[in-house]
């Protein structure tokens, strides 16, 4: 979202410069919000951060529209909130390769990660501890909070 507030644009600058060296040598890639994502029912967005593992699948014309992220972010702000908690994430389902969702609040100590089990279901788990850290599964990376919110409350 662009014009977004300087807590949203630490805690995306956070989680990019911590998940980018993270996914290093690993097979997988994290790009910022200036990459758009198209979803199989046709939403054009650009997401606070998106990862891919493998290769990059593009449009075949449009070669700034990631079509096969495997996690993508959202930074809440009031205006988004609803929006990114339910039909975008409604949309963002319909992705094949999609396996995590991460919403993170900027106004609190807040990080929800929704991961698609094997079970055919996404299972939310809520974090709300500085000293805690998310676990991106299925890109095998650990995120403390503290680093995720590094700056963000000073």
């Amino acid at each position: 979202m662009a014009g977004a507030s300087l807590q949203h644009n630490r805690i995306t600058a956070n989680l990019l410069s911590f998940i980018a060296p993270a996914l290093r040598d690993r097979g997988c890639e994290a790009f910022g919000s200036d990459f758009r994502i198209q979803t199989p029912g046709g939403l054009f967005t650009h997401p606070d951060l998106s990862v891919v593992r493998g290769a990059t699948l593009l449009i075949q014309a449009r070669p700034d529209t990631l079509t096969n992220p495997i996690v993508l972010v959202e930074v809440f702000s009031d205006a988004t909130r609803e929006y990114d908690r339910g039909q975008k994430f409604t949309l963002y389902k319909e992705i094949p390769a999609f396996r995590e969702y991460v919403l993170v609040e900027q106004e609190q100590v807040l990080v929800e990660t929704f991961r698609w089990a094997a079970s055919g279901s996404w299972e939310p788990r809520t974090c709300e501890n500085l000293d805690a850290a998310i676990l991106l599964e299925s890109v095998n990376v650990s995120i403390p909070l503290r680093d995720i919110y590094r700056l963000v409350f000073d």
